[in-house]
This record gives structure tokens, C-alpha cells and sequence, in this order.
């Protein structure tokens, strides 16, 4: 009897390890929180900006159907500024991510919105209720064949940008530490 009680008890140990090093694999780190670019452009206009949760980050997904090139530049500012204006985008929480798309938010040809958004207005369609990190989503403005966006974020935690085919990603981390 004792030696069962000795097995199970060493069971449970080590299989809490085992869930522990497998959420920890499911929530990679290492993404860092430093400025990440791509220089390349289009023409290609944004036609939507979506976000997502998920297990281990919350999910901003900007759209560009059609697109071949990609660019985009991604960091942590002190304060958003609108292209063009120069004026402030007030954006709620601990951090604020500028993503800005090489792509207009316009139809190159007409000027005519692509993407229904308005300057210092949160981005239409977007509910952020109920996510771990994202706090905010104001739209900054379609300037010069650029688009900016403001992502309020819980605090500053590592991010990536991943390039999908017509899409640009932003995944923005739950935590620092694996498995949060």
C-alpha cells in the first residue's frame, strides 16, 4: 500500500511538469519587443482590419487582397502622432504599438475610401471586450500611400508581424513568460 501511495504521488508531479512544459511549448517567447519593418509598398488599398484571441496573444489582422509586396513598420511610441496633422491619437493603455502598412486605405485612382475608418475613431467592427491584451484600436489616418493605426496594448510585451499572403499579421503576447 505504501508503495502505491508513493507512485501515485510521484505521478502527479510529474505529470503537472509535463502539462507545464507542454503549454510552455505552445506559448513561444523570444519575439522581443523591438521595432520590426519590412520596406516594401503597394498600391493595393486596405480593405479591412480585424483582430483576434487567442491562447497565448491577441491577433490584429490587416487585410490587402490582392497585394504581392508587403511593408510595414511595427514599434512602441511614447505617443501617436497622425501623419500629415502632426496631431495626437489619443490611444487607451499601458503601451501603445504603431502599425503603420505601406498600402493606402484609399483607391489610388479616386481617393475613395477602401477601409470605412475615421481619423482618431476606434477601427469600425472591432470589439476588443473580453481580450487579455489589446485595450485599444484607433485608425490615425491614410496618408501618402500609407496606412497608421494606433494598437493600445495592456502593457509593453513582445510582439511579431508575420506576412501571409494579402494580409499583414500582429500578434502582441498574453506575457513575458512562457505558458501565461
Amino acid at each position: 500500500m505504501l508503495v502505491g501511495t508513493m507512485l501515485g504521488t510521484a505521478a502527479v508531479p510529474a505529470a503537472a511538469a509535463r502539462a507545464a512544459t507542454t503549454r510552455a511549448a505552445a506559448c513561444p517567447t523570444g519575439w522581443g519587443s523591438q521595432a520590426k519593418t519590412d520596406g516594401d509598398a503597394t498600391a493595393t488599398p486596405v480593405r479591412d482590419i480585424r483582430t483576434g484571441r487567442h491562447d497565448c496573444h491577441d491577433r490584429m489582422v490587416v487585410d490587402l487582397p490582392g497585394a504581392d509586396r508587403l511593408g510595414y513598420s511595427v514599434r512602441y511610441v511614447d505617443r501617436l502622432y497622425q501623419d500629415g496633422s502632426g496631431r495626437p491619437v489619443p490611444v487607451a493603455g499601458g503601451a501603445v504599438l504603431e502599425v503603420r502598412v505601406a498600402a493606402p486605405a484609399y483607391a489610388p485612382e479616386t481617393g475613395e475610401p477602401t477601409y470605412p475608418a475615421r481619423a482618431g475613431h476606434p477601427l469600425p467592427g472591432v470589439d476588443l471586450t473580453g481580450y487579455r491584451t489589446f485595450r485599444d484600436a484607433r485608425f490615425a489616418g491614410s496618408f501618402e500611400g500609407e496606412t497608421q493605426v494606433g494598437l493600445g496594448v495592456r502593457a509593453r510585451l513582445p510582439f511579431r508581424v508575420l506576412e501571409l499572403q494579402d494580409r499583414i499579421v500582429i500578434d502582441v503576447a498574453h506575457s513575458w513568460t512562457e505558458g501565461s
